[in-house]
Parts: C-alpha cells; structure tokens; sequence
C-alpha cells in the first residue's frame, strides 16, 4: 500500500460516513491495514479528538463521535457569523480567477443530479467555501472556519437521503457571487448567511 497521512484518511473516512458514529476503531487493526506502528496512529487520534470528531475513552478505547444536533446548533451559531464576515472581507481581495472558478463550480451544481453526484455536490460546495475562506484575508478566521467546516461536511454525508435538490447549493451562491462583484459587502453577508440557514432547515428536517 502506498504511503498515505493517516490522520487525513481517517479523518476524510470518519466526515464521508465510512466510519459511522459509535464505531470503534482499533489502534492495531489500522496499523495493521496501513502497514504502520501504532505511533503514527496513535498521534492521528489525538489529532482527530482534537478535532472533535472522535472520543478517546480510557479502558474502552476510540469511539468515533456521535452527531449530536444539540451541539451543532452551537457550531451553527458560529458559522452563522464567521462565514458572512468571511464573504464581506473576500470581497476586498479575491482575484479574477477566483471569482471565476466561482462561478464555474455554481454551473457544475446546476447540471448535476443529487442522485448521481451527491460526493461530487459536497466537494463543490467544499471548494466554493476554501475559495471564500482563502480570499478572506485573516488567517485566524480561515482556520477556525476550515475547522468548523469538518462538522458541515460531515453533515452533509450523514444526512445524504434527505438532499435530492441542488438549489440548496446554487440558489445563493449565484447571489453571493452577485454581491461580489457589485463589490456589496452588506449583500454579501445577506446572503452567506441565507446560505446556512438553507443548510440548517435541512438538518433540522434530516434529524427531527
């Protein structure tokens, strides 16, 4: 097998749903899998609890965490802030080729079928959100967003069935990229923060 980062395979396994929540993972299995010590992993679980997205249990072991909409409503509660600031501060400084790429991914949405491409719906939004956060201009900012994406992507996967229209992703991106080019700050933020609360309805539908 070829050499891979652990940590970011079993984080991507763990926010793609391969690892459910509850599942425990096994330090000598994966070592085992990966052809590694136990080192290696050992160091990408303690990442990956930093990241909350799994508990280490003395005398039980390693739990992938549970999705807790309790708590995401916390999360939610940040990123209902951040990302709007982000947007408003991208527009200062995002570049033409970012504004295009874009505008580019808001066209791939809106030719694909949620059946057929709901990874391929999730990376896109991802990538649509990295350019914003990129473009943002505050270090600070773009890493605790990255951080808290985790858990809306993570969402997104957990969630799938009940995602069956792509508006959800291109309704407001075409408005946010609107308000960037008309350089609107205040329409930008309008806008981002329409974008989660489209997302939040639907978890909210996915999980009561």
């Amino acid at each position: 097998m070829k050499k891979v980062d652990i940590y970011e395979e079993l984080k991507n396994r763990i926010v793609k749903n391969e690892y459910k929540p509850g599942d425990v993972l096994n330090e000598i299995e994966i070592s085992k899998e990966f052809g590694i010590s136990r080192t290696p992993v050992r160091n990408a679980f303690q990442k990956l609890e930093i990241d909350r997205l799994i508990n280490i249990v003395p005398r039980y072991g390693v739990q992938v965490s549970f999705v807790d909409f309790t708590n995401m409503k916390s999360l939610f509660e940040l990123t209902t802030i951040l990302d709007p600031i982000a947007t408003k501060n991208a527009i200062k400084s995002i570049t033409t080729e970012q504004l295009k790429r874009l505008k580019e991914i808001t066209r791939e949405l809106e030719e694909l079928s949620s059946e057929d491409n709901y990874q391929k719906a999730i990376n896109l939004d991802e990538e649509f959100h990295d350019i914003i956060i990129s473009a943002c201009g505050n270090i600070w900012l773009a890493d605790t967003l990255s951080s808290l994406h985790l858990h809306t992507e993570r969402l997104w996967h957990y969630c799938k069935e009940y995602f069956n229209d792509m508006t959800i992703f291109t309704r407001t991106f075409n408005k946010i990229i609107e308000a960037i080019e008309l350089q609107d700050e205040e329409m930008a933020e309008q806008y981002s923060k329409e974008h989660i609360n489209d997302f939040v309805s639907k978890i909210k539908e996915a999980l009561f």
